[in-house]
């Protein structure tokens, strides 16, 4: 092994305080990975204005139990995630600094409890190993720098993992057991398909016979139901007032009926969006994004292999439940990328014990440091690209507020010194400082620059300027981070009515003629929809949309098929408390 790694693997040395050092590492690598650029952007979609938004307003509001947006009641999600956001934001006063912490927080729980098990059913070594693996793997710290469900999610996933994974391979730990069943129960509402890791029991109860080592143990009577009480009981933070809550109103009992069925088993089975082929995540997201493991797997496969020849169930249960996620999200109809980032702790458990010797192979470090060295190349030729094409250097600066040539070029030095530095028997090196670099990179050079634009604030502030606060405002077919950037109230017709469009620029329509003071903020559809005669504001190009303010009169046929009903009006005075400048 090379002189490097076993000065950073310290390999031979199991003291407790070795522990210790090895935690302090992954900590601290963690947070330059992770905790960089936290206070220099806003939220952005995709996600991250509705969740933030929720749990701004639920703090500012005391609504707890029903998330909303704008006022419209939100039955996507469970509230666990903007609860745990609402934290934050009462924690430190800011919306800015504070969406991006449960992420934060459940990547580093997710990379020490990957570490402690590898420590725990190998050595400290591989455990070592195993942290690194998953935390410098692309879609893992990506998404660890989102404020999106998924990073909770997945640290809900993997502590339950952790828990059915140290009774079923160093039990019987029955507290484990529960903790894993509990931990189960608090991603079911995080999001509804927290239920996975109770999966791995199936693989587990298949290798009853076999030979496989640890021996599978069944005995235990009773104690088996223990886990699922604490599922219960986890579930019923929030299901069971909820429940109660829901037979006040007919709007809360269609809350209830779309939360729990509308959103789990209807939307598997039958998505209306982001629909995609069976081979999706198997053919498109998972070579690109699961990187460095995917380039690896010429000399993971035969080890894998050779250790479930040895009826080693240390690897069987990790890579199972791995398959069992791909294919339990690749039968659903509706696919993000995303969905399968619970999977990735498990893959880098069951790779841990065989990185050491893949290390030792030159193809291997060499085929590695070929990637890091493709990041770098990929800087200095979309700079220079930009550079002798002024043309589309202005359109990446009118499409997100950045001037790309210096950035480009910038980043593509970093990179392409770090390579150099490492050199190719050394690529493993090289990938963990080329992610560093480009990590680092976009939290202070890239984020700062783009934040006005994709956060929506510089749109935001050019309608304030434009609306007086006495003229009434609307929305129609609104973004979610228009309302978390306003400082004054608005009227909107509902959240994310995309699949009715057309009845909603008729509400919007109906509203506008009411009173001629009133404005509306329209994007081009609803521009032509309902207001093809009047003379509109232009605004410009916002999150791929050209917006407009119209006043005055609006289609007769729009007007006739409005309902005044459907008004909602959102005053965000309470919630500006919890600035996030």
């Amino acid at each position: 092994m090379d002189s490097f790694i076993q000065q950073w693997f310290r390999s031979g040395q199991h003291r407790p305080a070795d522990v210790r050092i090895d935690l302090l590492w992954l900590t601290g690598l963690v947070l330059l990975l992770v905790a960089t650029g936290i206070g220099l952007r806003d939220p952005w979609p995709a996600d991250e204005p509705r969740f933030a938004l929720i749990a701004r307003d639920m703090l500012a509001t005391g609504q707890w139990l029903i998330p909303q947006v704008g006022g419209d009641v939100y039955a996507d999600k469970p509230p666990l995630f903007f609860w745990l956001v609402a934290a934050g934001i009462a924690a430190t006063g800011s919306v800015r600094w504070a969406f991006l912490l449960p992420s934060l927080f459940a990547s580093l729980g997710c990379v020490v409890l990957v570490y402690d098990l590898g420590r725990r059913l190998w050595n400290r070594e591989t455990g070592l190993a195993t942290a690194l693996a998953l935390l410098f793997s692309v879609q893992f710290v990506w998404q660890a720098r989102q404020a999106q469900i998924d990073a909770t999610l997945c640290f809900f996933t993997t502590l339950s993992l952790y828990g059915l994974l140290r009774h079923c391979l160093q039990g019987p730990r029955w507290g484990w057991y529960t903790i894993g069943w509990a931990a189960a129960g608090f991603g079911i509402i995080t999001k509804g398909v927290g239920f996975l890791p109770l999966l791995v029991l199936l693989p587990y109860a298949l290798s009853r016979k076999g030979g496989w080592q640890p021996r599978p143990q069944f005995r235990g009577g009773w104690r088996w139901w223990l886990g699922p009480l604490a599922l219960s009981m986890a579930v019923s933070v929030w299901l069971a007032p909820m429940l109660l809550a829901a037979e006040s109103t007919p709007e809360l009992r269609a809350y209830r009926d779309e939360i729990l069925f509308g959103q789990t088993v209807e939307r598997y089975a039958s998505a209306w969006h982001h629909r995609e082929p069976f081979w999706y995540f198997i053919l498109e997201v998972i070579p690109g994004l699961w990187l460095p493991f995917t380039a690896l797997l010429p000399w993971l496969v035969p080890r894998w292999r050779d250790r479930l020849r040895e009826k080693d169930l240390r690897v069987l249960l990790p890579l199972a439940w791995v398959a069992i996620v791909v294919l339990f999200f690749s039968f659903s109809t509706g696919k993000r990328g995303v969905y399968v980032l619970p999977a990735l702790p498990a893959l880098a458990l069951a790779t841990g014990p065989v990185l050491a010797h893949i290390a030792q192979r030159r193809g291997a470090q060499r085929l590695i440091f070929a990637l890091a060295c493709l990041i770098a190349i990929v800087g200095l030729a979309g700079g220079a690209w930009l550079f002798f094409e002024p043309a589309q250097r202005q359109k990446l600066l009118d499409l997100h507020g950045i001037d790309g040539v210096v950035p480009l070029l910038s980043l593509g030095l970093a990179t392409g010194l770090a390579c150099a530095l490492c050199r190719p028997h050394r690529g493993f090196l090289a990938w963990g400082l080329v992610v560093v670099a480009t990590l680092v990179w976009v939290s202070f050079v890239v984020n700062p620059a783009i934040n006005a634009v994709r956060s929506g604030a510089a749109l935001m502030r050019r309608v304030e300027a434009l609306t007086p606060p006495d003229r009434p405002l609307g929305l129609v077919g609104y973004r979610e981070q228009y309302l978390l950037e306003l400082r004054r109230p608005v009227t909107n017709f509902g959240h994310a009515r995309w699949r009715d469009a057309d009845q909603e620029a008729a509400d919007a329509a109906l509203w506008l003629s009411q009173d001629r003071d009133r404005v509306l903020l329209v994007d081009e559809y609803v521009l032509h929809a309902c207001f093809p005669d009047v003379s509109p504001h232009e605004l410009g190009l916002a999150n791929r949309e050209h917006w407009y303010l119209v006043e005055g009169a609006a289609s007769p046929d729009c007007i006739a098929r409005g309902r005044a009903s459907a008004t909602i009006r959102y005053d965000p005075s309470q919630a500006l408390k919890y600035s996030h400048k």
